[in-house]
This record gives C-alpha cells, sequence and structure tokens, in this order.
C-alpha cells in the first residue's frame, strides 16, 4: 500500500512539473525551431502561398535571432499575413511590429497591428505588446517635430503682412489669380488687419523674392505654388522666412525647417478612400484611374495605403479616358462572358472626372456587380447639384470639400466655416473653380495660424476639410463622405452604413 501510494504521489509530482513547464506564459515571439534561413526561403519559394508564408516567417525569425534584423524586417514584410493562420498571424504581427519599431517605421508597425481589430486569440501580454507599438505608431504619425517646425519669431505675435508668391503668367496663372481673388476677398471680409504683398514667381528667383519680402518687412510667406519650387524648398536645411507653399513636394518628406505645406492633394483624397474602405470592412480591392502621370500618383498613393492597412489588390486597371468604359470595367472585375467574377473582390476605388465616372456605375449593372461599393475621390463631383446626370452616379461614395457638400458635410450651409466668405465667393463663381477659392481662403486662416501651432495641431475647420499638422510640416484634409442618392450627394453619418 506504502509502494503504490508512493508510486501515485511520484506520478502526480511528475505530472504537475509537466504542465507547470507547459503553461509557461509564451514569449512576445515564440520561438521557432533553428534553421538555415536561405535554406528556408529556397523552400518557400517552391511552396504554395500559405505553406510558403510560414517559412517565410520562421526563416524572418531565425534572422531576427542572429541579429540581422534589416533582412529579417524585409522578409517580414512580404509575407501575406492573410496566408498565415491565426496563431501564425499574432507570432507575425509581433515579429513584425518589433523589427517596424527599431526601424522606426510607424505605418509598418500600424499594419502588423492591424491584427488587433481581427479578434485572434492572443493572451493579454500579447495584446498588450501590440497595443503599446501601436499607439507608439500613432502618435509618431500626427505628433509635429518641435525643432522642424518650431516658428520662435512668430510666437506670441500678430501676423501683420504676408508675401504671397504665386505666378503671373505661365500655365499654373488661372490657378494663381482664383487663389490671390479668393485670399483678398477672405481678407475684406473677415476681421484682420493684415496686409497681403503679391510677388511674381515667373521672372524671379526663389532667394531673390525671400530678399525683397524681408526688405518689405513681411512676417511670413503663402507660396510658391508649382510643385518643383517646393521641391526645390523641402530640401533645403531652412527656409529664409516662416513659409506656407501651396502644394506639396515630391520628397518622401519634407526636411526644411519653417517650411510647412498645404494643397488640394489628389493623393490624399486616395490615401482617405483606402482607410475608409478599409474601415467598412473590405478587404480586396479593384482600381481604376487614369492612364496618365496623375493616375499613375494617385493609384499608387491608393495602392500604398490599402496595402499597408493589409489590403489585397485584386486588379489595377489603367484606362483611357476616351475609350469605352466596358472595357476597363471588364478587367477590373475579371469578367466572362456577361458576367463579373467577384470571388475575390468586394470594392472598387475609382479615379475619373464626371463624364466618365457617370458611366461606370450603369456597367456594373450590365455586369450583374450592382452591388459592389465604390468609392471615389471629389474629382468625379462637379459641384453643382443635377440630378439628372449624376442619378447614374447613386450610391457611390465620395470625399468632397465641406463648401462644395455643406448638406452632406455639416448639416446645411449657414453652417459651413467661413460662411461670410462662402456666400460672397458662390455668388459670382465657376464651380470647376470654387475648390481652389476654398484653398485661398484656407491658406490665408493657416498663414495667420501659424503663430499659434496648437490651433493646427488640435485641427482646424476649414472650407477645404478639417486641417491637421502633420510630423514633417505638411497639412493633412480630412474630408466629409457622401453618397449619391436620386443624383444628389447626402450625408454618410456611421462609418460601415453602406
Amino acid at each position: 500500500m506504502k509502494h503504490s501510494l508512493r508510486g501515485l504521489l511520484a506520478t502526480t509530482l511528475i505530472t504537475l512539473l509537466v504542465a507547470g513547464c507547459t503553461l509557461q506564459p509564451p514569449s512576445p515571439v515564440e520561438r521557432l525551431p533553428e534553421g538555415d534561413p536561405n535554406l528556408l526561403l529556397e523552400q518557400a519559394a517552391q511552396q504554395a502561398p500559405e505553406q510558403a508564408a510560414t517559412t517565410r516567417l520562421e526563416a524572418a525569425d531565425i534572422l531576427a535571432r542572429q541579429g540581422r534584423r534589416e533582412q529579417a524586417f524585409e522578409i517580414a514584410g512580404d509575407i501575406e499575413e492573410a496566408n498565415l493562420n491565426q496563431q501564425a498571424r499574432v507570432r507575425w504581427a509581433l515579429l513584425f511590429s518589433e523589427l517596424a519599431r527599431g526601424e522606426d517605421d510607424a505605418r509598418a508597425v500600424l499594419r502588423a497591428t492591424q491584427v488587433l481589430d481581427d479578434e485572434l486569440p492572443m493572451s493579454a501580454t500579447q495584446q498588450r505588446t501590440l497595443t503599446e507599438r501601436r499607439d507608439w505608431a500613432r502618435e509618431t504619425l500626427d505628433q509635429p517635430d518641435p525643432d522642424l517646425l518650431a516658428l520662435p519669431e512668430l510666437e506670441g505675435q500678430e501676423i501683420r503682412h504676408i508675401a504671397v508668391f504665386l505666378p503671373e503668367t505661365g500655365p499654373l496663372s488661372n490657378v494663381a489669380d482664383t487663389i490671390t481673388m479668393a485670399m483678398q476677398r477672405h481678407q475684406q471680409l473677415s476681421d484682420t488687419s493684415v496686409q497681403l504683398s503679391f510677388m511674381d514667381t515667373s521672372g524671379e528667383s526663389l532667394d531673390a523674392l525671400y530678399d525683397r519680402a524681408r526688405q518689405m518687412g513681411a512676417q511670413l510667406v503663402v507660396g510658391p505654388l508649382d510643385k518643383e519650387k517646393v521641391s526645390q524648398l523641402e530640401q533645403r536645411d531652412s527656409v529664409p522666412l516662416p513659409t506656407l507653399a501651396l502644394n506639396y513636394g515630391n520628397g518622401e518628406r519634407n526636411q526644411a525647417r519653417r517650411l510647412f505645406q498645404y494643397g488640394l492633394s489628389a493623393e490624399d483624397e486616395a490615401r482617405q478612400a483606402a482607410e475608409r474602405a478599409w474601415q467598412d470592412g473590405h478587404r480586396q480591392a479593384a482600381v481604376m484611374v487614369p492612364d496618365n502621370e496623375w493616375g499613375r500618383r494617385v493609384g499608387e498613393a491608393f495602392w500604398n495605403q490599402w496595402q499597408s492597412q493589409g489590403g489585397d489588390i485584386t486588379n489595377a486597371v489603367r484606362y483611357q479616358p476616351e475609350n469605352a468604359v466596358s472595357a476597363a470595367v471588364r478587367t477590373a472585375l475579371n469578367v466572362s462572358g456577361e458576367r463579373a467574377r467577384l470571388g475575390n473582390i468586394d470594392t472598387l476605388f475609382l479615379l475619373a472626372l464626371p463624364e466618365y465616372a457617370r458611366q461606370v456605375p450603369p456597367t456594373l449593372d450590365y455586369y450583374y456587380a450592382q452591388n459592389l461599393p465604390i468609392y471615389a475621390t471629389s474629382h468625379l463631383y462637379e459641384g453643382r447639384l443635377q440630378p439628372r446626370l449624376d442619378k447614374d452616379l447613386d450610391d457611390v461614395m465620395f470625399m468632397d470639400i465641406p463648401w462644395q457638400i455643406p448638406d452632406a458635410a455639416v448639416g446645411g450651409e449657414e453652417a459651413l466655416p467661413f460662411y461670410n466668405t462662402y456666400q460672397s465667393l458662390q455668388d459670382e463663381s465657376d464651380a470647376s473653380m470654387f475648390r481652389l477659392m476654398a484653398m485661398g481662403v484656407d491658406a490665408l486662416e493657416i498663414a495667420l495660424g501659424l503663430a499659434t501651432p496648437a490651433i493646427l495641431e488640435n485641427g482646424l475647420q476649414g472650407s477645404t476639410g478639417t486641417l491637421r499638422l502633420t510630423a514633417d510640416g505638411r497639412i493633412r484634409r480630412e474630408l466629409p463622405w457622401a453618397k449619391f442618392q436620386n443624383g444628389v450627394p447626402r450625408p454618410i453619418l456611421i462609418p460601415g452604413l453602406n
């Protein structure tokens, strides 16, 4: 009996010891068996997508533990996480976000931490780790660099004199004239005594213009408008006077101290379309953009934002605007016979001008894709109510500036920012130029607000959207959304309403 009891106690003790080992909390990145990462990558090239993704994750993990973190980061970033099972996706998110954090790549961290929205099974420690990294990335992307953007010469000062750098001749002169008129009208109608000195950028160098602006006593500059000139400025260490450029440079980031950038960026709208479609639950997108430089830039902006969130691009079509819409739609939606094949497509991003855009929904109807959600930029809306023409756009969701869709954006014209200026400009404006007028108004408001940066950090309610200062001095516009119903833009108040 004693022997039997001893045996039972020994068995119980061994069982508890084994259980104690298995109940140890997992490390933030579960360790995989050691192996040759190069051999694993060769194996992955021959495997089916699901198995290949797991093999590459193993290779990336080994490389990270060997200290080859840059290579590990690159491999982990190329993994299609949708091909991983739930447990492996959590491991991938922990590894990729750790490597991205080491690279100070906030956007990659956000991509990795998207798994928090998918309710995957994970421990409290893992969830806390991913949440902390996601919070860091959000703060990093939203937090302006104080050294880059500090304006000690304006702190506590009233802005009394602004030099405006705009071309009087050349291809941008009409745009400049519209912005000039809007700034002057807003100056007259608002409670400000600021002096505006307009200076022609057509014939003088930027350095010469800055010298003259200083001699005139200007405290800051609005302009230039030309994208190449802005690109030149953003590569400098600093600009001579605090400057609000009216366009965005070609660089990935602005590095010049005291330089701010603001404009009506179509690329910004494409990124917001990707964010909205993802927020509404879509994951596999088809893309239609015109086959020109504009379409390439905007299409890349959507593509990069969509993939950074973890979305897949099923088809991307660069169409010829003068050709039949049906050809582009057939390619975008995998049409076979007379029917679209939507097994791997749950949304469509559309960049198009009104005449082309109005033909897209009826073509989708013809190919039995009438329920496919369409997200578009402001360019498909002419800015005036035309229910008979725009009825073909019913159910298309698009964003636009508050001044263009007052009922959808803020609940009526009288609630619009800078309502008196809005009324004055609307009475005599061409609808096609109205967005530029709104831009001129907001440019003046942003310039006046540069003496108090907190205004822009918290978000300025402008005529072209909610304006926020990003980390490198670029102004980001957050636009309201609308949906066509019976040919009229109507509000979308709740994310995921569609």
